[in-house]
């Protein structure tokens, strides 16, 4: 048994901290609105006050939090994971961030002796309530094998990518190969749709070839039900496409695919969507086509 503690108990972190007390940790949890601690104690973990109350006797802290200023929020600072964690305490951040602030934060926290890894998670609420979420590691070789029997618990595709900031990285071109397929399976629903085939049969046999996709098996019937409640919210995903594409620019590489479907979802948030599943895209994909209602 190890002492774990997870930071952000939403929509991914609180299954993942469920599965953490499934496999045999002792879990304590940490949350900026309360009712998310009373559930994680619920399922059988504790609840904290505080992150310096959470951290202080964990050899884990898993950070599972929205955006990069809010992983520096929580780890920076007189209050913050950096300062009242014990030397030697892994730091796995699941996040999705930009990949610069992982390798920054990656060497503050090597310096107050922690030792840090950046492991974003593919997979949305489902992957996180069945425990098979694909999660991309990056850090120290020791300490990932350090975490890897942790990561086990949440996960079922568990790959090393490289030093610091790697997992980041992996997860923006992860992110920008969903979003692309999202918006794509959207557009050929609609396509569909208007010409009256019948859709459930014609995502049948396309998911058996070349344009099968875990997109498609996964927001394919969400798309024709109209049911757009959030495993992964448009808004973050907007967020991350904003890593892809200025990480794109920094590093001299070119997106042009990437960049219209940044927008394109950018323009289903600012329609007020932003709260919707990413496959929410399908909306805009509709109203461009002048058939939402139908």
């Amino acid at each position: 048994m190890t002492n774990v503690t997870v930071i952000g108990l939403g929509i991914m972190g609180l299954p993942m901290a469920t599965n953490l007390i499934k496999a045999g940790h002792a879990v304590v949890g940490y949350n900026r609105s309360p009712d998310k601690v009373d559930r994680l104690v619920q399922a059988g973990g504790q609840g904290a006050g505080s992150v310096a109350e959470a951290v202080k006797d964990a050899d884990v802290v898993i950070t599972m939090v929205p955006d990069s200023a809010d992983v520096e929020n929580v780890v920076t600072g007189e209050h913050g994971v950096f300062a009242h964690a014990r030397r030697g305490t892994l730091w796995i951040d699941a996040s999705s961030i930009r990949p610069d602030v992982a390798a920054r934060l990656s060497e503050e926290a090597s310096a107050q002796g922690l030792r840090p890894l950046d492991a974003p998670v593919s997979g949305g609420e489902q992957g996180a309530i069945d425990a098979v979420l694909s999660i991309m590691v990056g850090g120290a070789a020791d300490d990932f094998d350090a975490g890897r029997p942790i990561l086990e618990a949440v996960g079922k595709t568990i790959v090393h990518v490289g030093p610091a900031g790697s997992g980041q990285t992996v997860k923006a071109a992860n992110q920008l190969i969903v979003a692309g397929n999202i918006q794509l399976l959207a557009e050929a629903i609609v396509f569909l749709e208007a010409y009256g085939v019948d859709t459930d049969a014609a995502l049948k046999v396309l998911g058996g070839g070349l344009a099968g996709s875990k997109v498609l098996d996964q927001k394919g019937q969400k798309m024709l039900d109209r049911d757009f409640n959030p495993g992964f919210r448009l808004q973050l995903h907007h967020k991350d496409m904003g890593i892809v594409t200025s990480a794109a620019r920094e590093a001299g590489v070119a997106v042009p695919l990437g960049a219209v479907v940044a927008q394109l979802v950018a323009a289903t948030v600012q329609r007020g969507d932003g709260g919707l599943d990413h496959s929410g895209l399908f909306t805009l994909a509709e109203a461009l086509s002048g058939r939402a209602g139908r």
